[in-house]
């Protein structure tokens, strides 16, 4: 009996809170009693519910096409996410440990997986896609688009699409929007404890010392989850998105037609499926484990090599941290679960309002409010620029930003802690090294204004030159071909580089198909309205600046590196900028601030200026669909521009930041120098370590 009191007082020390965990004798051999088993768990479900979040941005262009959305309506879409996740994210600070919380992260990486599912939804509830106005009886790409001559033609008949818009066809495109709405207000939903509670569980669980390096292995390993979602992008996008349907006579689309619509709706069922996999573990965790008692070897090994250069006046780094645990919980953390829910909310507006009086808080938080901002709209509408800009195919252009871009910021981000660790900088320097990562960033803006080209010449659509073959050399050349005027079945003269919605539009009487070795090659002859009658191919016309899309991929990807060498140092700004007891508020607060600010507003922004940029619309029951075309300069200029007034406003907090530090540190010297009477109580007075820029701020 002896043996079995001491072993649970051992396990009642062990606890946080002084409470036993029941039979402590038979759980912890148990694997779920291992917070190291908890961190590969919680890397693993951050990775996938990442993966999950990112990938709507992989294959954003793909779902406008396939369900007639403008650019407005999809940015919209994923920023909606961040609307169920800001509504509850406050009140994770509330619950605190007062809830199971691996069983409340199991929930929600479920509720994550069943918005993933739902997200799919809308391809098998709708109809197979047509990339033509055929009947589905007939052939895609045959007669159809042909010029037929009106003789020929009993009696004209109504635009297809108009023909075949009813009430049912209405509703029916609106319920598939707002299933995905739907979706994504859940995923936003579901991703709320996820984060919050697992890092807290570590930090109460983990060995004090140790704590920090598990929180910078889960960072690491989730940073990769936006990566992966590009990458699984790219390849779902190559595979046609009826694969599951596939018309009985196949399809003569490539992945470089612009009518090629790729099975966005994969990515969905496999990331849903990681998420739902990663969730089991969860539900076997006990709500509090007995706290790690030993020390990481290869940590002691580096904390003893490094305690000569250490004063013994300094504490130790485990003393540090429990000072730390100790001081963090004097703030609003540790009131909250002496509060009812409304008390808490009658108490959150003081603190907000008594936080955001700090003006380097202030300052920092408007910086990185226009750094995210550029960053959500870059990451939603990237790879749409590259495929209009330089006529790549999504699935490329998702390659592109998973292996370049989102590989450099986050060595921008390692690198700005390295930094930030190995100099020890104080706030002045953090601030410095902020203003010249982002003056840098901004200064690589400037080039991406010049790469690229104008529109290639569109018949009907863009002003055509005096000198090239065009409808204007042709006068009514297609008026004999009952042309429909929805149709879009583009073809490209590649002598005179002018391009036709429809073969029916250039005259075209007839096709060819030559089979090649893996693929065919369609090719209209008998063009009317085309010199020398053609033979004109189908598929859009080659940009003429396709070669500048790594050099412009390459200056995004070093621009993103810098802009996230800021991350780190600003951090520490926002940490040694207000009091200890409202450290953890203001970082909650400051993420909040981030998702109402900038990540819900800026993929509706960029989204509403690439739609401006339009010169054709896809018409679908009388309303404005996708857009077909865009004026390239002016897409490029807007959206660039757009990314130009966000890192300028950047730039401007943080010299504002510079500027008040350096005004703090005059003032500190002055009080200095007023309240002493000579060198040596000076000396005393400030410390011998004690320099003026490592002040608090």
């Amino acid at each position: 009996m002896p043996d079995k009191d001491t072993k649970a007082m051992m396990s009642v020390e062990d606890t946080p809170g002084g409470k036993a965990c029941p039979n402590p004798q038979d759980l912890r051999p148990s694997v779920f009693y291992s917070i190291k088993f908890f961190i590969l768990c919680h890397s693993l479900l951050q990775l996938a519910q990442l993966m999950i979040s990112g990938y709507l941005k992989s294959s954003i262009s793909t779902v406008e096409k396939r369900f007639g959305l403008s650019s407005q309506t999809s940015g919209l879409l994923a920023a909606f996410n961040e609307v169920g996740n800001t509504a509850l994210i406050v009140f994770v600070s509330y619950f605190g440990s007062r809830v199971h919380r691996p069983r409340l992260i199991g929930y929600g990486a479920v509720i994550v997986a069943l918005a993933g599912l739902l997200m799919s939804l809308p391809h098998f509830i709708s109809e197979p896609y047509r990339y033509d106005h055929t009947s589905p009886d007939m052939p895609q790409d045959y007669e159809a688009s042909l010029c037929q001559p009106t003789t020929l033609v009993p009696a004209p008949t109504p635009a297809p699409s108009n023909s075949s818009c009813s009430s049912n066809t209405e509703a029916q495109h609106l319920a598939v929007v707002g299933i995905m709405f739907v979706a994504q207000t859940l995923l936003g939903v579901g991703s709320v404890p996820i984060q919050p509670f697992g890092i807290s569980y570590i930090d109460d669980f983990a060995h004090n010392s140790n704590s920090p390096l598990y929180l910078g292995i889960l960072f690491a390993v989730t940073m990769m989850g936006p990566g992966m979602a590009y990458g699984l992008g790219g390849l779902m996008l190559r595979l046609y998105v009826d694969i599951d349907r596939m018309p009985e006579g196949g399809i003569r689309l490539t992945s470089k037609d612009p009518r090629w619509v790729g099975a966005w709706w994969l990515g969905f069922l496999i990331s849903a499926a990681a998420v739902a996999l990663a969730a089991i573990p969860y539900f076997f965790f006990p709500k509090e484990m007995p706290k790690e008692k030993h020390e990481l070897r290869f940590r002691r090994r580096v904390l003893a090599a490094s305690a000569s250069t250490v004063s013994k006046g300094e504490d130790s780094p485990s003393e540090k941290s429990l000072g730390a645990s100790q001081e963090k919980h004097d703030g609003l953390a540790q009131i909250a679960p002496d509060l009812t829910v409304i008390q808490f909310i009658k108490v959150f507006p003081r603190v907000l309002l008594r936080t955001l009086r700090h003006p380097i808080f202030l300052l920092v938080v408007l910086s990185q409010v226009c750094t995210s901002s550029m960053v959500a709209g870059m990451a939603t509408f990237l790879p749409k620029f590259l495929e209009r800009q330089f006529s790549v195919t999504a699935s490329y252009a998702n390659l592109l930003i998973g292996s370049l871009t989102i590989p450099s910021a986050i060595m921008g981000i390692v690198l700005g802690g390295v930094l930030v660790k190995r100099l020890h900088l104080g706030p002045m320097r953090c601030g410095i090294l902020c203003l010249l990562g982002a003056l840098s960033c901004l200064l690589l803006t400037l080039p991406l204004f010049f790469m690229g080209c104008p529109t290639h010449q569109i018949a009907g659509i863009t002003p055509q030159p005096g000198d090239l073959p065009g409808p204007e050399l042709f006068p009514a050349c297609s008026e004999p071909c009952s042309c429909p005027l929805d149709d879009f079945n583009p073809v490209c003269d590649p002598r005179a580089h002018v391009e036709y919605l429809t073969p029916c539009q250039a005259g075209c009487t007839s096709q060819v198909a030559q089979e090649a070795l893996d693929k065919s090659q369609v090719f209209y002859t008998n063009c009317s309205c085309v010199a020398g009658g053609g033979p004109v191919s189908a598929g859009s016309c080659d940009s003429a600046c396709s070669h500048l899309v790594l050099p412009f991929m390459f200056l995004v990807s070093l621009g993103a590196a810098l802009a996230s060498l800021t991350h780190t140092p600003s951090f520490m700004l926002i940490l040694r900028g207000v009091k200890k007891e409202d450290k953890t508020l203001a970082v909650g607060i400051q993420f909040m601030l981030l998702r109402v600010l900038a990540w819900m507003p800026s993929p509706v922004i960029h989204g509403s200026a690439i739609d401006t940029t339009c010169v054709h619309w896809a018409q679908s029951c009388g309303r404005r669909a996708v857009c077909r075309y865009y004026d390239h300069n002016l897409l490029r200029n807007r959206f660039v521009g757009l990314q130009f007034f966000f890192k300028t406003g950047s730039l401007a907090c943080f010299a504002l930041i510079l500027a008040i530090l350096r005004q703090q540190v005059k003032e500190e010297g002055t009080q200095v120098t007023v309240s002493t009477s000579g060198p040596q109580q000076q000396l005393l007075a400030s410390g011998p370590g004690k320099k003026p820029e490592e002040s608090s701020v």
